[in-house]
């Protein structure tokens, strides 16, 4: 007994010493991973998200996109604009779909832009997490959206600085020339061609001159920037600036307007027979059975110059799933650009961006649209809600494009912030008017883009922002309204511009810039 007791004295003893020397090891193995990442933060932000990248993985319910399933065919030319505003009165408000033809076809809510007074740490988040979009959790996230909502008529009054951010804006940011800072002044020399004329280039439809419209003076407000002298813009100036160069434009029916708005503009809106259709160079033929090519080029041959426009309207790569079956479905890709930009963009001296109109739900199924990632179809559920999918996209596409600048020394690229909305008193199909006369404000003092989603993607690269969100978001009396040609009987075209109007100064704004 006493030999078999000395036994298991002996062999609880040693166990203790292994006890103890185990803890020993444990607290010097912490001690020393502590004393490492002191030494390397980088460590705790590689394996332990921020508390603002947490926020922006898993949102709240409140940043929960609400869908309306409605379809409708041909859907093709569909626009639907997330409605927001840097104006504290204005809320944001539902997604409109309206055809090119002046028809509406959907409407699904979303809201993708946020006033300046945000709080920017979610901004900075959304950055951070965009740049590890090919690992495993990396994802764009808007930093929220709200539910459809009527948005009562504001009343008129001048658009003021918004509270101060939570992040200042350094010094050398403050004192540079910010276009869309500034006001709309009365300019007897405007519009820049005439309403009644530029058939050659203007469709019927947003040539308002040719409908029952009264009321034109929304054709001589010319905006003038606060901080800076923009050009006056000559058609023989700007081909001469454009000499032996080529200008794309790539984005939806607003960025159609654009492209139409700046031909009008070189040509003063007369008739010009020298001017060369040269779309086949590009590809951009009328399909068999289509209504109308996928874009147009044109050249001046005065100057070499030529001016073209591609439709893309969720500006990413499309391909047929199925070639060979005519009701195929298509791989949206979210993460590539459009085959036609990879194709052509060593053409290009100058390239202009857009998106936002057409990511709904709605648009998505009627087209057969499927959402792609890495070439693998999406599962991701944080992606494929709708916002997130439209911010990935963007981010995705100037992060592309921002890599090829260095390949083409003479292109210069810009993204085009989104272009407002205005329904008042309902929405486009429930009594929604945008029938006023006169301009919301007429001076727009903010610092900073109300189009975040396009700031941030643009944002340490080299691509510029053309930023017209703000200074169109005053201009709610610019749009066709009631007064398209073909109308339907209630419904108002809130979203298209009447031409000469808005889209002109979006021009002078890109021609001050190249």
């Amino acid at each position: 007994m006493m030999k078999g007791g000395g036994g298991g004295g002996y062999f609880y003893e040693r166990r203790t010493k292994q006890l103890s020397l185990f803890f020993i090891g444990v607290v010097f193995t912490t001690i020393l991973i502590l004393w490492s990442w002191d030494k390397n933060p980088l460590l705790t932000t590689t394996f332990f998200p921020s508390h603002a990248q947490l926020l922006q993985l898993f949102p709240g319910e409140e940043a929960e996109v609400k869908q309306l399933k409605h379809s409708k065919d041909d859907l093709r030319e569909a626009e639907g604009v997330a409605k927001s505003s840097p104006l504290s009165y204005v809320n944001t408000s539902s997604l409109d779909t309206i055809r090119d033809e002046g028809v509406v076809d959907f409407v699904s809510p979303l809201s993708s832009i946020k006033a300046p007074s945000l709080d920017l740490s979610s901004k900075n988040a959304l950055e951070k997490l965009h740049e590890n979009t090919t690992d495993i959790v990396g994802i764009s996230i808007s930093s929220g959206a709200s539910e459809k909502q009527s948005d009562p008529k504001p009343p008129k009054q001048q658009l003021v600085e918004p509270m101060a951010s939570s992040i200042p804006v350094p010094a050398e940011e403050k004192k540079g020339c910010s276009f869309g800072k500034g006001k709309w002044v009365t300019d007897e020399s405007w519009p820049l061609y005439s309403g009644f004329g530029c058939k050659q280039w203007l469709s019927g439809m947003w040539a308002c001159r040719l409908t029952q419209r009264t009321d034109f003076g929304y054709e001589k407000l010319k905006w003038q920037p606060k901080d800076c002298k923009m050009n006056n813009f000559t058609g023989p100036e700007f081909l001469k600036r454009m000499q032996d160069k080529t200008m794309a434009f790539i984005g939806d029916s607003l960025g159609r307007q654009q492209f139409q708005s700046l031909m009008c503009m070189i040509t003063g809106g007369e008739e010009r027979h020298d001017v060369q259709d040269v779309g086949k160079e590009y590809g951009l033929v009328k399909a068999r059975g289509s209504v109308r090519p996928d874009g147009w080029a044109y050249r001046f041959p005065i100057t070499n110059t030529t001016i073209l426009y591609y439709w893309s309207a969720s500006l990413c790569e499309l391909d047929p799933i199925d070639p060979i079956n005519g009701t195929t479905y298509f791989a949206m890709h979210l993460d590539r650009p459009p085959a036609f930009l990879q194709r052509y963009i060593s053409r290009f001296n100058v390239v202009v961006l857009n998106t936002g109109h057409h990511w709904n739900r709605g648009k998505l199924n009627a087209n057969r649209w499927v959402m792609y990632v890495g070439g693998k179809p999406n599962t991701n559920r944080k992606i494929a809600e709708i916002a997130n999918a439209k911010n990935l996209t963007i981010y995705s596409i100037v992060k592309w494009v921002n890599g090829q600048l260095p390949k083409y020394p003479g292109l210069k690229a810009f993204y085009r912030s989104i272009s407002p909305r205005h329904f008042f008193n309902g929405d486009w199909n429930s009594g929604g008017t945008c029938d006023s006369t006169a301009p919301g404000a007429l001076e727009v003092l903010i610092d900073e883009s109300s189009d975040s989603i396009a700031s941030g993607a643009v944002k340490g690269t080299d691509v510029k922002l053309l930023d017209i969100t703000a200074l169109s978001q005053v201009r709610d009396e610019g749009h066709i309204s009631r007064y398209s040609i073909r109308s339907t009987p209630g419904v108002q075209d809130c979203l298209h511009w009447c031409l000469p109007g808005i889209p002109d100064t979006w021009n002078e704004l890109l021609f001050s810039q190249i």
